[in-house]
């Protein structure tokens, strides 16, 4: 996994920054999508390593969402 990742996604968990976190699931997405496009050349060992920082980002997002029964905090604070 990569350490950088979790080092930012740790950072966006401790500004409490939802917005900043789907923003860059958003971005890894996109660039998962053009990298399984791709042709010519294997990408897997790229797409690999964006997939394991998708389930960074996503294992972030979900220690923001508030307790089941709480009142929702602002999506993009």
């Amino acid at each position: 996994m990569s350490k950088a990742m979790e080092l930012i996604v740790a950072g966006y968990v401790k500004a409490k920054s939802r917005r900043a976190l789907s923003d860059l699931l958003s971005h890894r997405q996109r660039v998962l999508a053009e990298l399984e496009a791709v042709t010519g050349i294997n990408p897997a060992k790229a797409a690999e390593a964006v997939r394991d920082e998708l389930s960074i980002i996503e294992a972030g997002i979900e220690e923001l969402k508030p307790p089941p029964g709480s009142l929702p905090e602002n999506e993009y604070s």
